[in-house]
């Protein structure tokens, strides 16, 4: 029986685009089973289709037209030489990358259909450099549907950009002004710019957000923010809500709240939202809801800031157990368009696209970390150090709910870090049911994942693997606590590799301590590491020390002195610091990332790891890590 108060939860912009951020499905699916009037929308998908349509692109021209010639980047002036074209073939485009219309793939393939702007000149050099096909290594003869949507991607990217600097700079297809929210001490900006007048994107959003009101008709609105990409659009929700209802009570949450705001002071964001709660939702909702349904006081939020009527921002925690992993019901994805997502392909490695392209359904085999003690992350909040299982029984039970809903087979199991122990008993459990899902998530590279353990996951439906390397040096996991070795990384992703399992490394540089020499060795490990076929796909990203990690509460240990930090009142979480190696860590991350791509696509693999440092300002000393150390080392496996 359904309680009085009913709640929409959205997902605002951006997050991605080929299936729906988990967060709303998680708590619709929670406050059902607690008999509220739950529903969800994804705006962030709904502004997309709708800057992508003709009527859309109408708009746009009328825009790109007014401003001067000088004005007008590459990008405007081929969509303006070339309106007519892209009007017509973007609603055509659209419904072959939601799987609508598999025939115009051959239309698209052979490059006589879409218009193509900058973001096709990687092709057309390559096309004039070697007078070949440049997609034929990665698609072939055969792979038409393959290469359709890649190209098709390249289409709306182009345009994207055009929306970009056209109408707004801010604007990316998975971020949306990630400037105005990433660790800004001030709220100032963010007020700033929700302040100005808005612009054509933020017309579009405002007017979808007035027309889910008028659908649901909800007296609570959730909108859960999972990084700072995606804070100024929830916030232009909220104010369109506010300025159309101010009865509507907004609520905000997510991950980038859990993390920034944890000591939030600034009572100007209260002008849009009325409560942000913290950490896992289901608890702090339920208070809430409770409180505004009037079976509760005021004082007896759970993890919530509110203001306070002297003005000043009130932070409310009433002690009361969480809600268990069993207890928070099965996610659903009723209400969502899933037939209206766009699967895309960026990139072509076939580890890589996944996170663009298919609809996956997202799940957690368990909550928080069950290792917890790695120096760069945030061990210290709710979402890393609250570990939690469910038996393997009531987690193919919500597997089989979700297929029986979605009508997709595909799960991403989003977990920290998915023990070994319940994925083997969640393997184990679909062989014996019969259960056939394809599956793929993150893990720590541990010896627990034997060949025997790799085969067991592959028979169940296991497709890739992901888990972090970081700084692929002894030395330095062992400073970051990673519990793993190089060696033993290397014959755990190639157990996995040879049971016909995909495996994406995430890979650190710049961490405390870590010289050139440091940097240059670990290319050479993870170029063995593509060399011998342990993985197939990797990422480098630049460390940065949080305030609630190890490196970040004790940085005496790690041999670096913290930057003072700004006086704040609103987000809080990156610090700068003084490492006294004084590496020019981003110049060599330059060299770092051109590396993993090539690498990706079996590139460059016979050179010098010198040689993709070619352009750096400073001297790259020779690796001492011996050509063939990881080979060897996996000798033993056999």
């Amino acid at each position: 029986m359904s309680r009085e108060l009913s709640i929409w939860s959205v997902i605002p912009p951006m997050t991605q685009l080929n299936t729906p951020y988990p967060a709303t499905a998680y708590l619709t699916g929670f406050l059902r089973t607690q008999g509220w009037a739950a529903t969800q929308s994804d705006l962030a998908l709904e502004l997309v289709l709708s800057l992508m349509s003709p009527s859309g692109l109408d708009e746009l021209w009328a825009h790109a037209q007014s401003l001067e010639i000088e004005d007008r980047s590459a990008c405007v002036n081929q969509f303006l030489d070339h309106f007519e074209s892209y009007r017509a073939c973007v609603a055509p485009a659209i419904r072959f990358l939601q799987g609508k219309d598999a025939t115009l793939a051959n239309r698209i393939a052979n490059r006589s259909f879409l218009p193509e702007g900058p973001r096709f000149q990687a092709l057309r050099d390559q096309e004039f450099s070697q007078d070949a096909d440049p997609l034929a290594w990665a698609f072939g003869a055969l792979g038409v549907h393959d290469r359709a949507k890649h190209l098709a991607t390249l289409f709306l990217n182009d345009l994207a950009d055009v929306w970009r600097d056209v109408v707004d700079d801010r604007f990316e297809f998975v971020r949306y002004g990630e400037k105005l929210a990433a660790s800004q001490p001030s709220f100032q900006p963010l007020a700033d710019a929700l302040d100005a007048p808005a612009t054509a994107i933020d017309q579009v959003l405002e007017a979808i957000t007035l027309a889910g009101l008028t659908k649901t008709k909800p007296d609570v609105v959730l909108l859960s923010v999972p990084f700072p990409g995606a804070v100024y659009g929830a916030l232009r929700i909220a104010k369109a809500i506010k300025a159309h209802d101010r009865s509507v009570t907004v609520v905000l949450g997510g991950g980038f709240v859990n993390t920034e705001l944890r000591e939030l002071k600034t009572p100007a964001i209260f002008n849009y939202v009325d409560y942000i709660t913290l950490d896992a939702g289901e608890r702090p909702l339920l208070s809430l809801l409770e409180y505004l349904s009037g079976q509760r006081g005021r004082q007896r939020l759970t993890r919530t800031f509110a203001l306070h009527q002297e003005g000043h921002v009130e932070w409310i925690n009433w002690q009361e157990p969480e809600i268990s992993m069993e207890d928070a019901g099965t996610p659903t994805w009723d209400g969502l368009p899933l037939d209206r997502y766009l699967s895309l392909v960026d990139m072509l490695n076939p580890m890589h696209r996944l996170w663009s392209d298919g609809r996956w359904n997202k799940l957690t085999v368990a909550l928080g970390c069950y290792w917890k003690k790695c120096s760069f992350c945030d061990v210290s909040l709710d979402y890393i150090s609250r570990y939690e299982t469910m038996s393997a029984e009531l987690l193919v039970d919500k597997i089989e709910q979700i297929v029986a809903e979605t009508g997709e087979t595909g799960f991403h199991f989003v977990d920290e870090a998915a023990p070994p122990k319940a994925l083997k008993a969640m393997a184990q459990e679909l062989l014996r049911r019969g259960t056939q899902i394809s599956w793929w998530g993150n893990i720590r590279f541990e010896k627990t994942f034997t060949p025997e353990l790799a085969d067991l996951l592959a028979r169940s439906g296991c497709i890739a693997l992901t888990g972090g390397l970081e700084v692929a040096s002894d030395r330095l996991l062992n400073l970051m606590q990673k519990g793993v070795d190089v060696e033993q990384v290397a014959r755990v992703t190639r157990a996995l590799s040879d049971a016909g399992i995909m495996v994406h490394a995430y890979l650190m540089y710049g961490f405390p301590t870590q010289t050139v020499q440091d940097t240059v060795d670990a290319l050479e490990y993870v170029r063995q590491l593509f060399e011998n076929g342990c993985i197939q796909s990797g990422f480098f990203h630049r460390f940065v020390c949080t305030v609630h990690s190890p490196v970040g509460q004790d940085p005496d240990h790690f041999g670096i002195q913290l930057l003072p930090l700004p006086p704040s009142d609103f987000a809080k979480n990156d610090v700068g610091f003084i490492d006294p190696t004084g590496v020019d860590h981003a110049a060599l991350g330059v060299g770092l990332r051109k590396a993993i791509y090539n690498f990706m696509h079996g590139i460059g693999l016979e050179e010098d790891v010198r040689f993709w440092f070619d352009d750096m300002p400073m001297r790259v000393p020779k690796s001492t890590v011996p050509r063939a150390k990881l080979a060897r080392a996996l000798q033993t496996m056999r």
